[in-house]
């Protein structure tokens, strides 16, 4: 068990006290103040050996000197000392999670295949399609991506992006950053089971809808739970053999309409004729959901270098994913945009291959879902096991299984998923989409903060802009946003809203819960402070 500190907020005029692991023996430094603490740390610190003496220097001396820029996938050694430069150490859950396995992870968190881009064809004709799946991710991926291989190897804990937000804007907008995400996160998830059923009902129709369909529903919930449950390792390595499996018939199939091919079938557009709603929601959501690997980076193996890495190759793993069966599809057959839905990659790929290359499409397709399942779960439960860490949630949110994975944290997102399978494939995809917009300004907000208010805190890996082009480098996205925001419906603005109210009133819930004492928080000691860059900063001055 992670060892812990009490909050004590009971009576007033009670201190809140901390204790601050400064190595691996049993030394503690008692702070009530954070500038106080912060000062103790250093000066225990030098009754150190001279090489970790030099090593926590190099890190107070910033960007001027011991911090540089580096390449996304390389890494220049630091260790996580986080916002507050005090050396904390980690916990150690059993097994981590290596690159390969990661990579996996995160493409089953962003996009499991091309399974629902059909849809953009649909909408806007072949051109448009395929210049999105290129252009989409300049604008929106790449930012993303980046943002969340800086933030996540400065803070390389379960938190997440909670952690990020609280940091920089304080523990009510972390709360609220957590609650909007976790949400989204749930009902995203919600659609997968839905969705392996409606591939496999044309071979067994009695999963139509009835019974047997919530039967299903719930048995395959259960199962993919279970996953969780055993450990992160072994979904990481199921999530590697479902994108083999998955992206494999798409290679086969890329190879078989090469002499089918007609390049002139690529620049149909007719720009009279677009569902611009359907369009950006489409490539919006196939291209989203980037920094949710950062709620696993306490499991991940050396996160400072993995993680970058995963990200860069996972990167390129989902535009080639998207951009090539879709070149395929559009080119070797001819245009018939209306039967551009969901599921139609399985009938191009009968008629280029026969009914043996359809049926490996659709069992794909069923695999994919397992497989953004077991990922899209394990970012959730391990999100809310770092809250609880972070004291932003109740004690027994951080208790672990005997295989380290978060117990309670998986039986509420699981709980989640259960109560909300009963929503259509729409209202999921728009109600998700509007709560993500919310809190990615939120992680925006919190990165360029970070940029103004901490320049000098460590950072393993460190995007190569200064802060004008930190700011500038948001700018496309939040306009994005605030597109995708301008054409939801009024019925899914007014349910999302109301799941925002939820949260602003549940985080003075839960305070009022801690000062009665009516349920146990705790901040896990092994975790640096994360609220003290002010104080830092004047320090270093």
């Amino acid at each position: 068990m992670v060892p812990k500190v009490e909050k004590l907020n009971g009576s007033p005029g009670t201190e809140t006290h901390t204790s601050i692991d400064i190595s691996t023996t049993a030394s503690r430094v008692p702070a009530a103040d954070a500038t106080v603490q912060t000062a103790a740390a250093v000066v225990v610190a030098d009754t150190k050996a001279q090489s970790s003496n030099d090593r926590l220097d190099e890190k107070l001396r910033g960007a001027g000197s011991g911090q540089t820029t580096i390449a996304m996938g390389e890494y220049h050694g630091s260790d996580y000392i986080g916002i507050n430069e005090i050396p904390s150490p980690g916990a150690n859950h059993g097994r981590k999670v290596s690159v390969l396995p990661l990579i996996f992870l995160i493409f089953y968190e962003v996009s499991g295949g091309p399974f629902g881009v059909e849809d953009s064809v649909r909408a806007a004709g072949p051109l448009l399609a395929l210049a999105g799946f290129l252009i989409f991710p300049l604008i929106w991926s790449v930012p993303e991506a980046l943002i969340t291989a800086e933030m996540g190897t400065m803070f390389p804990e379960n938190g997440g992006y909670v952690v990020w937000v609280s940091s920089a804007l304080g523990p009510f907008w972390g709360f609220q950053q957590g609650w909007m995400k976790w949400l989204s996160g749930v009902i995203d998830n919600a659609l997968y089971p839905v969705l392996f059923l409606d591939y496999l009902k044309s071979g067994i129709p009695a999963l139509g809808g009835g019974l047997p369909r919530v039967i299903a529903v719930l048995a395959l919930t259960i199962i993919l739970t279970y996953m969780n449950y055993r450990g992160l390792t072994i979904v990481g390595w199921v999530a590697v053999l479902l994108g083999i499996f998955s992206i494999l018939p798409f290679v086969v199939m890329g190879f078989i309409s090469i002499p089918k091919i007609r390049p002139e079938r690529w620049l149909v557009a007719d720009i009279h004729n677009v569902d611009w709603n359907l369009y950006l929601n489409t490539l919006f959501w196939n291209l989203n959901y980037w920094d949710s690997i950062s709620t696993l980076a306490g499991e991940v193996q050396n996160p400072k270098k993995t993680l970058p890495k995963a990200l860069f190759y996972a990167l390129i793993l989902v535009v080639l994913g998207y951009f090539f069966p879709l070149l395929t599809g559009t080119g070797a057959i001819p245009l018939h945009r209306e039967l551009w839905t969901d599921g139609y990659f399985s009938d191009v790929a009968k008629l280029l291959g026969g009914v043996w290359l359809r049926w490996w499409i659709q069992g794909a397709a069923a695999m994919s879902n397992m497989g953004m399942f077991v990922a899209e779960m394990s970012s959730d439960s391990f999100q809310l096991l770092g809250m609880a860490e972070r004291g932003m949630l109740p004690e027994f949110f951080a208790r672990r299984s005997r295989y380290g994975t978060p117990l309670v944290g998986i039986l509420f997102s699981a709980s989640g998923v259960l109560l909300l399978s009963w929503l259509s494939f729409q209202e999921i995809v728009a109600a998700e989409n509007f709560l993500y917009c919310f809190g990615m300004m939120l992680e925006f907000i919190a990165f360029v903060r970070h940029r103004i208010i901490a320049p000098t805190a460590p950072r393993p890996y460190k995007i190569p802009v200064g802060t004008v082009g930190a700011i500038l480098m948001c700018v496309p996205p939040t306009l994005l946003i605030c597109v995708v925001l301008a054409f939801s419906s009024l019925k899914v603005m007014i349910v999302s809203l109301v799941a925002v109210m939820l949260g602003l009133i549940l985080h003075p819930c839960l305070t009022h819960c801690e000062k009665k004492r009516w349920l146990r928080f705790s901040i896990s000691s092994n975790l640096p402070d994360i609220h003290t860059a002010h104080a830092n900063e004047n320090l270093m001055d």
